[in-house]
Parts: C-alpha cells; sequence; structure tokens
C-alpha cells in the first residue's frame, strides 16, 4: 500500500468518525431523556384498568410509582386544587407536591418537573383523550391540550397534542 493511499484511508476514517459522534450527539440531543427516577403517588380507583396502562408508561419512562387506591377520589381531588370540570381517572403527586390529573405523557411530567414554572401546581390532561398514554384504542386518536394547573386554581394550555408521535 502506497503512502497516499494510506493517507486517504487515514483521512476518510477520521472524517467517518467525526460524522458518526456528530449523528450519536443529533440523536441524543432529539431524544426525550427519563425521569431521574421520580416518585409518584397514583391515586385511582381500585377497578380502573386504563390507569394500570398509564402506570406502566410512567414506569417505562423513569418514574417509580405507588399506588393508592380510593373508592372516591373526590375529596384528594377537592384537596389538592382540581377543577370539578377538568378530573380524569387517576391523580398523580410526586415527591416534591406536584400534581398530575389524568393520562399526561411522561415525556412532559419529565418536562414541567425540569422546569418547575413559577406559580404552577401541576398539569392536567382533562377527562380521558382517545390514544393518550394509557388509553391507547388502536390507531384512534383524540387531539387534546396539557393543561397548567396553576396555584391560584386557574389553567392555561401547556402544550397542545396532535398526534401520537408528540407523546
Amino acid at each position: 500500500m502506497t503512502i497516499s493511499k494510506l493517507k486517504a484511508y487515514l483521512f476518510l476514517f477520521v472524517i467517518g468518525a467525526a460524522i458518526s459522534t456528530y449523528s450519536q450527539a443529533e440523536t441524543a440531543a432529539a431524544t426525550p431523556q427519563l425521569a431521574p427516577s421520580t416518585a409518584l403517588s397514583v391515586h385511582k380507583n381500585p377497578n380502573c384498568g386504563c390507569c394500570g396502562v398509564w402506570i406502566e408508561h410512567a414506569q417505562q419512562h423513569g418514574f417509580t410509582t405507588t399506588v393508592q387506591n380510593h373508592v372516591n377520589l373526590n375529596g384528594l381531588k377537592a384537596e389538592l386544587g382540581i377543577p370539578v370540570g377538568l378530573q380524569a381517572c387517576h391523580t398523580s403527586v410526586s415527591s416534591d407536591g406536584f400534581v398530575f390529573e389524568g393520562h399526561i405523557p411522561a415525556r412532559y411530567i419529565t418536562q414541567f418537573l425540569a422546569e418547575k414554572p413559577s406559580g404552577a401546581r401541576g398539569l392536567i390532561v382533562a377527562n380521558m383523550p382517545m390514544g393518550s398514554p394509557g388509553m391507547d384504542m388502536g390507531r384512534g386518536f383524540q387531539p387534546y391540550d396539557i393543561l397548567l394547573l396553576l396555584d391560584n386554581g386557574n389553567t392555561e394550555v401547556y402544550a397542545t397534542i396532535n398526534s401520537k408521535a408528540q407523546q
């Protein structure tokens, strides 16, 4: 092998390694990170199946969960300040006291906990939107909003989910 061929191979190797490293960095930046083992206390009705599926979703994204079954969740939801018209089937409370109501995609809980918006108490996905985590219905999907629950009880849109890919 000649010196010029060796230089050419070495050059291609260095360029290939640089491209590979750049590509891996881009992929890592675009991939949502797992929650740093944040504990969630999940309050639900013992007969709710979709809550169990949502709990699995949260665990798959790095959350540790403790389940507390309640026959009636109304008192707890009122105590936590979740507006009546925005309640869902389960309520989660993080170890640092933030409230997450309903079928919220884990990536948005992780984002919220990283940001900890000033004046915010938590997030809400009202009702049980088809296609949200825990409410998978095959290919069906209903767009929905994730609401920011403010300390004063008001809400504002935190994120709009228009496709399963956004979850």
